[in-house]
């Protein structure tokens, strides 16, 4: 081979590892590029739930402290004042803005637009000022869950047309009927027919499809049984065909249908009927107005039929007039952050489920970190190389591999049921993490340890340092990053458990924030992925943004725990 032959194949050679790297580097680059991506992605769908949770709508009521009514005995005690009827109160206060509503079913509705849990916060406040009885204060508090989640357009959409022209209402039996010489409200009736139209089509389809599965079924009962669901799908939309006809009578709208609700002169009315001739409009009225006349009228209509949900036309209609009085406002949910746990959305918070995080982390870095960097420096440093060190790591390393829950049973077996420590408490919760996340720091600790060069262990015995004096003064020092690096790894992963602490009890509902001392170590708590875990299971669609809502507090916990990390690292971190 030439010369030039060889220089050309080593051209070649070059060329080719050259290639090679720069794929890797690609390779690298896209692998980075797509783990950020997916981390983006999954920060972006959970902010986007939890973004409503952050804030709330609050109503203001003038709430009358009737002496006779908070302070039954008259002394002002605090027996006395704990007694008094602080629900009726805001109750009282909530049917002075609207003195019209008096039917039981009604009432109860009015009611539900705020939790009667708040009457105990009322209660606390005049505690704490017994001053304020026989006074007028206005209390703020959250509205409830569904008026909340109607006011950020979570229930229902909601489109709003404004007519004008002139209009006449005349009102008679809790009924108004509102009538326009421009016939305005002939497009509304339009609007009403293709709905109708729309859903006839939906349900012929349907009833296609139950024949399709008659004539493709092979049992006589089950080919039975689908032609008459379609046979019955087929009489409902032909019901709803014949609501469409123009036979010059009203057309009616039902509860199936979304809703229409005219805002005038102040008022509400829930449309239950159109005319032939869209001149007139007639239904309930929800929220009575001040006038007979008005230049205009504002349609709001309600994409989820009243029959489709649980908020009801008349408890939109009270949020939007409360709304349109100044009652109600947007802010930030400070509850979130200041409450515990409640089965009440718009009141439940994870301040407890905080607070019972960080003590039984406390209690889980109090125990696992001396107890596996001693054991991580005995191994490594002192212990003899034996059939018995051999045993012990590897039952080491099995136990880092062990399920998060044989952890909570060996928890539950021996520090509840045979030391009887309490259920539920931050003490136990700890110990048991603690034992959970051992193995992972003795085996981080021992590889930090075994980086270290044994150069530098050298220079300190031919200096005359002892064994001991060689591993604490020079060893552990500058193995201190890696052990604190993998400490707080173990510390995240048993920040995020949550099997073990059910199998302790940590599941129960927490209604009180546990005190941040010694004594809140014994006493009942929950833990954040507990709370999560709780939230995402709750009955109440509120709870779903509050579920994604303490997963970003959660990850906020975590962030910090690592930020912590990093600082101690790079202060006692050496380099050589």
């Amino acid at each position: 081979m030439t010369s030039a032959d060889r220089q050309s194949a080593v051209q070649k050679r070059l060329l080719k590892r050259y290639r090679d790297e720069a794929r890797f580097r690609a390779f690298g680059i896209a692998a980075i590029v797509f783990a950020l991506a997916m981390l983006a992605l999954l920060i972006g769908s959970i902010g986007s739930q939890a973004i409503s949770a952050f804030t709330v709508n609050e109503l203001t009521l003038r709430v009358e402290l009737d002496a006779e009514r908070v302070d039954p005995a008259g002394d002002r005690s605090p027996d006395s004042l704990r007694r008094g009827s602080y629900n009726g109160v805001l109750q009282d206060a909530l049917r002075a803005e609207f003195p019209t509503v008096t039917e039981r079913e009604d009432l109860r509705d009015l009611f539900g637009l705020y939790t009667p849990l708040v009457a105990a916060r009322l209660l606390n406040q005049v505690a704490d000022n017994p001053d304020l009885v026989g006074q007028t204060i206005d209390f703020t508090f959250p509205i409830s869950d569904h008026a909340d989640l109607y006011l950020k357009g979570q229930i229902t959409g909601r489109e709003s047309e404004v007519l004008a022209g002139g209009f006449t209402i005349s009102r008679a039996d809790g009924r108004a009927t509102i009538i326009s010489e421009a016939g305005v409200f002939a497009a509304v009736r339009d609007a009403v027919r293709a709905d109708l139209d729309l859903r006839a089509d939906a349900i012929e389809a349907r009833a296609e499809r139950y024949e399709t599965r008659s004539e493709a079924a092979g049992d006589a009962a089950r080919s039975e049984q689908s032609s008459q669901d379609a046979e019955a799908a087929r009489q409902q939309a032909a019901a709803l065909r014949a609501l469409t006809r123009d036979d010059g009578g009203d057309l009616e709208l039902t509860p199936q249908l979304p809703s229409r609700l005219v805002r005038i002169a102040g008022g509400f009315v829930s449309v239950d009927a159109i005319s032939a001739d869209g001149r007139s409009v007639s239904g309930r009225i929800l929220v009575d107005g001040d006038a007979d006349t008005a230049a205009s009228a504002e349609v709001l209509t309600l994409s989820v039929p009243q029959a489709d949900r649980r908020f009801s036309d008349a408890q939109i209609a009270w949020t939007e007039a409360l709304q349109a009085r100044g009652n109600v406002s947007e802010g930030f949910n400070t509850w979130l952050f200041t409450n515990a746990d409640s089965r009440e959305p718009e009141l439940a918070g994870v301040l407890g489920a905080m607070i019972g995080t960080v003590l039984t982390i406390a209690v889980t870095m109090a125990l696992a970190m001396p107890i596996g960097v001693f054991t991580a420096i005995y191994l490594e440093e002192f212990a003899p190389k034996n059939r018995l060190t051999d045993l012990i790591e590897v039952n080491i390393n099995n136990l880092a591999a062990v399920p998060s829950i044989v952890f909570g049973l060996l928890g539950l077996a021996v520090f509840i049921n045979t030391f009887g420590l309490p259920r539920s408490a931050p003490l136990v919760g700890g110990m048991v993490l603690a034992l959970m996340t051992l193995p992972t720091i003795i085996i981080s600790a021992r590889a930090a340890l075994k980086a270290v060069p044994p150069s530098i262990r050298e220079a300190a015995l031919g200096v005359g340092a002892s064994k001991t004096q060689t591993v604490f003064h020079h060893v552990l020092p500058l193995s201190a990053p890696g052990i604190l690096t993998g400490s707080i790894i173990g510390m995240a992963q048993a920040m995020g458990e949550t099997a073990p602490l059910l199998m302790i009890g940590m599941v129960a509902f927490i209604a009180d924030v546990p005190s941040l001392s010694l004594d809140g170590l014994t006493e009942p708590a929950t833990v954040m992925p507990v709370q999560i875990f709780l939230w995402s299971d709750g009955a109440e669609r509120a709870f779903e943004a509050r579920t994604a809502a303490a997963i970003i507090v959660l990850l906020g916990l975590m962030i910090t725990f690592n930020a912590l990390a990093v600082f101690l690292r790079r202060r006692f971190e050496t380099r050589w």
